[in-house]
């Protein structure tokens, strides 16, 4: 068994290696490239939408029968049976998640997220395996959950597979993560524009032309692919949304506040759940997905519109057909259920459990509207489709996803006015209450930093002492009133330090102290000093610093402009930090990365030994880690300041492969196995040279 892992392993390895050259010898441009990369992804990931529709009703069909809507045939299942298939369900997801791939369970798209903020987009390709079959079972069998969570996650991995096999770096695995996210969303919902706007506004966080256009070339044709074997059809069958009044954009303001409020307590929920199966509940992991199965199985007893997807209580809603009363009871029970399903371990995805709760609260919602002002209000659908993006605006925090996704869902455009006005209230509103999104909040619990990691270590590379002025403005404690102003005014400053008589640092004045105070500054004159009104709770900075502290001080106190003191004598300033000069370092810095990533890759790929010059008297180069840098972090070396040049990725020879860490972390340890790929002035390269 070993033997034939290890020929499958040399296979794939040689395989891969050849189309990595077989690419670069093509010379063809990164556009053609990635896109090229985008068909090929957008047609595996919608063949896999398609094989996900099918297997989930397959197993429904196994579970609860053929024939019929879901919520027929779960009601005609005896109530035992109810309590027994999702159990089952849980049953058979539980060990496969825990014991082959973890990274399956949950949502989906949080994993996704993290992977390309961690990992460069580095997924393993038996996530898509086993999240397919897990996420089929857990649907088929009525765990409360939606189908998009699994596809996305599905759809990345596909795209990550295939860059790690063309050997393509962390920037364009990213982009080839997003492109088999965006695929998995149009094509299992028949929405490319939506899929194509989930992909950059929620798992990329980031846009370009560049990402967009493989994005959307994705996006299309795994649509294509889905049209060709399911049809091509709205998702929801709905009747025109008619506006019976003007003041009907009240209601919606109302409703957005509504949605808001309802999207703050889902998040709030989902993740309660996730802490009480974490801590509270006892028993193996891999055996907590049953417990789930079974909560959810009694409350279908009930309440059979929980499990599944509920698609089918979607069409109810927008079509006027929903009780308000058991319409108000699903808002919090498709919640609870969701929770549960999700909590305890299975596998889906919270995006068709939003649209679920969206719809039945606009149908409760338009319904007691129907009362109130029936001269004035539309039929209770009406209210029921718009809430749907209200759900995904408030709980994804995607706007523009949530009005195109429940556009290209219901292809009516009539809805497009109130979806904007009550998607807008809704995230507004729920932001304000919770600051991260359903996704993001998972992101942050693991401790993981949702800005760009490039950004990240840009920020901590960047030191006090390379940005700081040594020139400033510094008067002592007893100068007047008068002295201060005439010296901001003939000097034109923002900011004055003051020192007390021995020369220490006792704080800073800036404008905004004094100006209240200017247009009465001659009856002031003998009664305040500098003393007195400078700001002795500013913070202070060392040399040694990082931009990324700076800035968190200066959020802190308020203050564009700190002081910078002497490191051996904290109270004796030497020089001043402007957070414009910052910005300044840090935008030169990030072009920098972006001009020479590229160059850098191809030097990495072609193994030149020659120095590449990209700019005049600047080059770009390929050393062997120093022996006096091995055990090192990247930020102890301070190679940045000792050298000044700048380290744009490293290689890794393992001897069977070579891995590529494009900007890497500052705490990354340097190994006798790394080659640096170097970028800085010729004769400041050359100096970092003659180490080796």
């Amino acid at each position: 068994m070993n033997k034939i892992r290890v020929w499958i392993r040399y296979i794939y390895l040689q395989s891969s290696r050849q189309a990595s050259h077989w690419l670069e010898h093509l010379q063809t441009t990164e556009h053609i490239f990635m896109i090229a990369m985008a068909v090929i992804i957008g047609v595996v990931s919608g063949f896999g939408a398609v094989g996900i529709k099918y297997l989930v009703d397959l197993i429904s069909g196994i579970a609860f029968g053929h024939g019929g809507n879901l919520i027929e045939r779960i009601s005609n299942t005896p109530w035992y049976m109810l309590l027994l298939i999702p159990t089952i369900g849980g049953l058979i997801v539980g060990p496969i998640t825990h014991f082959v791939a973890p990274e399956a369970r949950g949502h989906g798209v949080p994993e996704v997220m993290q992977a390309i903020l961690t990992k460069g987009g580095v997924i393993r390709p038996v996530v898509a395996i086993v999240k397919s079959f897990t996420a089929a079972v857990t649907i088929g069998t009525g765990g409360s959950v939606g189908k998009e969570g699994p596809i996305v996650q599905i759809g990345a991995s596909i795209g990550s597979t295939i860059g790690q096999f063309f050997r393509v770096p962390s920037r364009r695995m990213k982009t080839l993560v997003g492109c088999g996210s965006a695929a998995g969303i149009a094509a299992v919902f028949n929405v490319p524009v939506a899929g194509a706007l989930f992909a950059i506004e929620v798992i990329l966080l980031d846009f370009s032309v560049k990402q967009f256009a493989p994005i959307v070339i994705s996006s299309v044709i795994a649509t294509t692919i889905a049209h060709a074997f399911v049809g091509n059809f709205a998702e929801f069958y709905i009747p025109p949304i008619i506006m019976h009044s003007n003041i009907e954009i009240l209601y919606y303001f109302v409703l957005g506040a509504l949605c808001g409020l309802v999207s703050y307590l889902m998040i709030k929920v989902l993740y309660f759940s996730d802490d009480f199966f974490d801590e509270k509940v006892k028993i193996p992991p891999y055996l907590k997905p049953a417990i789930g199965g079974f909560i959810v199985g009694i409350i279908g007893i009930y309440f059979p519109q929980v499990m599944g997807v509920g698609n089918d209580m979607i069409n109810i809603s927008i079509n006027n057909q929903a009780i308000w009363y058991i319409a108000f009871a699903l808002v919090f029970l498709k919640i609870i259920a969701t929770s549960i399903t999700l909590g305890s371990g299975g596998s889906g995805g919270t995006l068709s459990p939003a649209l679920f709760v969206g719809a039945v609260l606009g149908a409760f919602f338009g319904s007691v509207m129907n009362y109130i002002a029936p001269e004035t209000t539309a039929q209770s659908g009406s209210y029921a489709l718009v809430a749907m993006g209200g759900l995904i605006a408030g709980t994804v925090r995607a706007p523009l996803t949530a009005i195109i996704l429940v556009f290209e869902l219901t292809k009516e455009s009539s809805s497009i006015l109130p979806l904007m006005i009550v998607c807008t209230i809704s995230l507004i509103l729920s932001s304000k209450l919770s600051r991260e999104s359903i996704y993001t909040l998972r992101l942050v619990m693991n401790k993981i930093q949702i800005k760009n990691y490039a950004e990240t270590n840009v920020m901590k590379t960047i030191l006090a002492k390379d940005v700081y002025s040594t020139t400033f403005i510094s008067i002592p404690e007893n100068y007047t009133f008068e002295q201060i102003v005439k010296i901001m005014m003939q000097d034109e400053v923002q900011s004055i330090s003051v020192h007390d008589l021995s020369g220490n640092f006792m704080g800073m004045i800036s404008i905004n102290n004094i100006k209240d105070a200017l247009f009465d500054h001659e009856s002031l004159n003998f009664v305040i000093i500098a003393g007195d009104i400078a700001d002795k709770n500013v913070q202070r900075v060392d040399l040694d610093e990082s931009c990324m502290s700076i800035i968190d001080k200066m959020g802190k106190c308020n203050h564009d402009i700190l002081p910078v003191m002497d490191n051996k004598n904290l109270d004796k300033q030497i020089g001043i930090i402007y957070r414009r000069e910052i910005n300044e370092l840090y935008s030169r810095e990030i072009e920098k990365i972006e001009m020479t990533s590229d160059l850098a890759q191809k030097i990495t790929k072609m193994n030149v030994e020659n120095d590449v010059q990209f700019i005049e008297g600047h080059v770009i180069a390929e050393i062997k880690v120093p022996r006096k840098f091995i055990g090192r972090t990247i930020g102890g070396l301070k190679i940045r300041n000792v050298y000044d040049v700048d380290i744009i990725s490293i290689k890794t020879d393992t001897g069977t492969e070579q891995k590529i860490k494009a900007v890497p972390k500052a705490e990354y340890v340097l190994t006798s196995n790394d080659y640096l790929i170097i970028a800085g002035e010729i004769e400041k390269v050359n100096k970092l040279k003659n180490l080796i």
